[in-house]
Formats: C-alpha cells, sequence, structure tokens
C-alpha cells in the first residue's frame, strides 16, 4: 500500500508531498484505517530516563513540526514520537524548496530554517491529541534571536512545553540556523545547559514530575569535539543525548542531482558518521541514554545502531522511502537482537 502511496508521492515535489502525505494519514486514522498500514504492534517495552518506552524506535524530530498529526503518527507503532523543532515565535523559515529528494542514496537534504507555528500552537495540538504514548518535544531558537541570546528563547520553550512532555530535546545542531552549532563547544554549551538543568529543576519540582533533558548534537565532530561536548554534558547533569542531526558533509552523494544544495544531508549517507558519534559517546558516558538517528532503513540497521551504543533509535528519512513497515522491521529486530543478547 505504502510503496503505491509513495511512486504518487515522489512525483510531487518533496515538501508538498510531505503534506499531502500527513493529511492522507490523518483521513485514516480517522477512518481508523492506520492499523492496516502500520500491521501488528512490537511490545518491547524499555526503561529509560525513568519513562517507559512500548517498544525502541521513535520518531525523529522534524517530521511533525507543529504536533499537527501526533495521533496518526502515533497510531503506526513508534514507541514514541518527538514533535518540533518549535521556537518561542512562529517563523516561516527558510524559502522553497527547501527540500530535496536524493533517491538513489536513500537520502535527503532539507534547509527548512525551523519553520514551525510557535510555542503555544504546538502545546496545544498536544493538550489535544489522544495519543498515549511517549512524547518528546524538540525546542530551538528563533532565528532573529542573536546566538549568544540563544537561551532565552530556549528557556521560553522549555517553560512552556515542560507540562505536556515526557521529555524535552534541546536542539543546537541543526545546520540550517545561522550559528547555532557554535552552542555545541565550551563556555556556551556549558552556559545553556546548565541554566537549562536549574530551570529543568525548578519546574520538575513546581509540578511534581520530572521531565528529562535531552541535548541532540550533529555528525560533524571529531572524536576529541564529542569528547568535549561529552564532558559539558556530564556536568550538567543532561539525561539523555540525541546522535546526530544532519551532516553538512555531501562526500557521499557528489555528483547527484541535489547534492549541492545548501542545507542538512540525512538519510543513508549519515549512517556511519552517527556511528561513529555513538560510539564516542558511549566511551565517554558509559552510563548515559543515547538515542541513535541516522541513516536507519532496515531492521539489520538498526541493530547496528544499538550494537554502537545507542539504547533507543529514531526514523526519518528510512521512514519517508519505506513508510511504516520499516517501524515494525526496526522493532522487531532490535527486540530479537535484545532476547538474543541476554540467553
Amino acid at each position: 500500500m505504502y510503496a503505491l502511496a509513495r511512486s504518487f508521492l515522489f512525483r510531487l515535489d518533496a515538501e508538498t508531498a510531505h503534506g499531502r502525505a500527513l493529511s492522507a494519514l490523518d483521513v485514516a486514522h480517522r477512518l481508523k484505517l492506520v492499523g492496516l498500514m502500520a500491521g501488528e504492534h512490537i511490545d518491547d517495552p524499555v526503561e529509560l530516563m525513568g519513562l517507559r518506552f512500548p517498544n525502541r524506535v521513535g520518531l525523529a524530530a522534524g517530521l511533525d513540526k507543529n504536533a499537527d498529526h501526533l495521533d496518526a503518527l502515533g497510531a503506526l507503532g513508534f514507541g514514541f514520537v518527538e514533535v518540533g523543532t518549535v521556537t518561542p515565535k512562529p517563523q516561516e523559515g527558510n524559502p522553497r524548496p527547501r527540500l530535496f529528494r536524493l533517491p538513489e542514496r536513500g537520502a535527503i537534504i532539507n534547509r527548512m530554517g525551523f519553520n514551525n507555528a510557535g510555542v503555544d500552537h504546538l502545546v496545544a495540538r498536544v493538550k489535544a491529541a489522544r495519543y498515549e504514548g511517549v512524547i518528546g518535544i524538540n525546542i530551538g531558537k528563533n532565528l532573529t534571536t542573536p546566538v549568544e541570546h540563544a537561551v532565552d528563547d530556549y528557556l521560553i520553550c522549555l517553560e512552556k512545553v515542560h507540562a505536556h512532555a515526557h521529555y524535552v530535546t534541546v536542539n543546537i545542531s541543526s545546520p540550517n540556523t545561522p550559528g547555532l552549532r557554535n552552542l555545541q563547544f565550551g563556555e556556551q554549551l556549558d552556559r545553556l545547559l546548565g541554566t537549562l538543568r536549574e530551570a529543568g529543576h525548578r519546574l520538575d519540582q513546581a509540578s511534581g514530575r520530572r521531565v528529562p533533558l535531552a541535548v541532540k548534537i550533529a555528525p560533524d565532530m571529531s572524536a576529541e569535539e564529542v569528547g568535549l561536548v561529552a564532558e559539558s554534558i556530564a556536568r550538567s547533569e543532561i539525561d539523555a543525548v540525541i546522535a546526530t542531526n544532519t551532516t553538512v558533509s555531501r562526500e557521499a552523494v557528489a555528483g547527484l542531482p541535489h547534492a549541492e544544495e545548501q542545507g542538512g544531508l540525512s538519510g543513508r549517507p549519515v549512517f556511519e558518521a552517527s556511528n561513529r558519534v555513538i560510539q564516542a559517546l558511549r566511551r565517554e558516558l558509559p552510563k548515559l541514554p543515547i538515542i541513535g538517528v541516522g541513516g536507519i532503513d532496515s531492521g539489520d540497521s538498526a541493530v547496528a545502531k544499538v550494537e554502537a551504543g545507542a539504547d533507543l533509535v529514531q526514523l526519518y528519512s528510512g521512514f519517508i522511502y519505506r513508510g511504516p513497515a520499516l517501524v515494525r522491521e526496526c522493532a522487531r529486530d532490535l527486540k530479537a537482537a535484545a532476547a538474543a543478547k541476554n540467553e
């Protein structure tokens, strides 16, 4: 069924297809047809960050930026769904076209630029949703906010989403907001994470519920840089790392149509780079939960991500290319791999 739908959608430009696919999924959900696409949900509960995940496969942030499609996506068998990235104020993002497929490599380039309807809209949509699974909310800064004041935007978002998220992800690694990746290092990272951790503790105490904080990092780092980031994460007592975001490298897609488009490259070409970051993080932070994302397009690649050191995985580009069957395949193979390891 998905292969037929994809053949139609891939005749459209990528962003139009994205919107139409999500709208069609909403209709299917209202008609109670999503179960036919999703098939059997895999039950493989995992305890992490004080949360119980129904299985190890999540949806990465970026696909549902405003939580407008949370119920329909949540019905596809994911163990958790991360929405966003959301910013304090609505913003249009970069001019279109800004989303490009590279099917020869199972890849996507995007330069969306944190286009979203603002944090108040997202919170309203999460509150209206009936999805009962684990919800992560990914937060960022507005384009017009100077990097030196970025912490103010993250604080606004954290305070507004805290009551409605099971965990919150601090996105400091998108390549599509100028200067954002500068927050990944040194005093700026220490200040950002320390301030957010302090605010998180205050909000936890006031609400009587603990909401873990995760940080999402880039794949374009050396082992030494990963070590520096790990030191900041440890100092700030951040609860988890999501590794990784998209890459600015074009080495794996050189010469292909759209390969020279500006933006972040996701999908199969980022698989090895993200695994290297995960391996380095695991060496530096042996007990910290790691959510692995980047290039997962099969059950085998999901298992490889966990073998690299991830505890959970997230899908994005692979899900675009393969659809709901990939969710089930990855969850099934990860469950089998965990069972074999425990024998």
